[in-house]
């Protein structure tokens, strides 16, 4: 069958196109001209106030990256050489990356296979005398069962780090994402519900952790002598001209959720292929806030790389799942994690999933040919 998208039809289709408007440039242009370009002009408090706002925590402190925002919260915590922290098997690198730059040891969780979220069932499994924490990060779709988590981690003295850098704006249980970990982080980067180019947040409710965030994203300078230094910190501020952008593009978060969720539902529904899965737009406690589109294949007799390279010969892009923790060349070679270990969830996941176009702004005319593709091509 032959598929047509338009008399542009050699256009390449990218994954991912940030969503900038004629306001966002505004006011980007208004604090250049005023000359408040580094991370000491008053946009950059703003912007943690608007935050902290909308997401209904006390405190938030802008970061150069959400990988920073990582860094710190677990700094600030406390965790320190040969402590363990809980970690995803399957999601980004950074989660693993945090940990290990404070010489602590990242612990992996495998997923589970319907919300491709952290599987609840295996944390106690993995909890041992040393564990001090868990990232518990929302993974491209639906918000982690907090309720679940929380009551393990409670039981366990386990402090949450809430990684919600992919799901900004989604609601479990009619409260905010990020508004569950005793610290929370996100990212801005420009595939983000909220980008800022990069960039990144923590928040907390604790005034204490606050501060010592603060500080650390900041070299540490002291109090009573600015160059004699408290503490390791680092140089992970964000600047005033990135945080005029992110307090422009947070106006309109509802709105970028609900179209993104609008997007998903028509794949959901046009996406038919029974070899495919696409994940509804709903479960019992969340909605599905469609970050990515997610697709993973069913039939075991073609793997995603293959079906990704299909794709870009239609002038489709796409791009496969995150690599499992276990399975990372870096990882193996230092001999971070323990082989016996089996994740057999996360490996059907890297194998056999990506994700195709779903920007902000992709017409229906786009998505069919998409859809129509991938029905038949699979």
């Amino acid at each position: 069958m032959k598929i047509k998208l338009n008399s542009k039809k050699n256009k390449f289709i990218p994954v991912s196109i940030p969503h900038i408007s004629k306001t966002d440039i505004r006011s980007v242009e208004n604090v250049l001209k005023k000359g408040w370009i580094s991370s000491d002009g008053p946009e950059v408090e703003i912007f943690e106030k608007n935050f902290s706002k909308k997401i209904k925590m006390n405190y938030s402190i802008a970061v150069s990256n959400g990988t920073a925002a990582l860094e710190i919260a677990l700094k600030a915590i406390g965790i320190k050489k040969d402590d363990e922290v809980l970690i995803p098997n399957f999601t980004i690198i950074s989660n693993a990356l945090a940990v290990i730059k404070l010489n602590a040891k990242p612990i992996p969780i495998d997923c589970d296979l319907n919300t491709w979220n952290i599987k609840v069932e295996d944390i106690e499994k993995k909890i041992s005398n040393k564990t001090k924490a868990i990232i518990v990060t929302h993974i491209y779709s639906f918000s982690n069962d907090m309720d679940r988590i929380l009551k393990i981690c409670k039981k366990k003295k386990i402090i949450v780090i809430e990684d919600a850098a992919e799901v900004i704006g989604l609601k479990y249980k009619n409260k905010m994402c990020g508004s569950f970990g005793y610290v929370s982080t996100f990212s801005f980067y420009a595939n983000k519900q909220i980008t800022s180019g990069e960039g990144g947040m923590i928040s907390t409710n604790d005034l204490r952790i606050y501060k010592k965030c603060k500080s650390l994203r900041n070299l540490c300078f002291g109090n009573k002598q600015r160059f004699n230094h408290d503490d390791i910190g680092w140089n992970y501020r964000i600047t005033n001209i990135q945080a005029a952008l992110g307090i422009s593009q947070l106006k309109r978060l509802d709105k970028t959720v609900k179209e993104k969720m609008k997007i998903g539902k028509y794949y959901y529904n046009n996406i038919t292929n029974k070899d495919i899965y696409i994940q509804p737009p709903e479960i019992s406690y969340s909605k599905n806030i469609y970050w990515v589109i997610g697709v993973l294949i069913k039939n075991k007799k073609i793997t995603a790389s293959k079906v990704i390279k299909k794709l870009n010969k239609k002038n489709i892009g796409a791009r496969p799942f995150f690599w499992p923790m276990h399975k990372q060349k870096i990882f193996k070679k230092m001999k971070i994690f323990k082989t016996r270990h089996k994740y057999p969830n996360s490996e059907y996941l890297s194998k056999y999933g990506f994700y195709i176009p779903s920007y902000l702004g992709i017409s229906k005319k786009t998505m069919s040919y998409i859809s129509k593709t991938l029905n038949h091509l699979v």
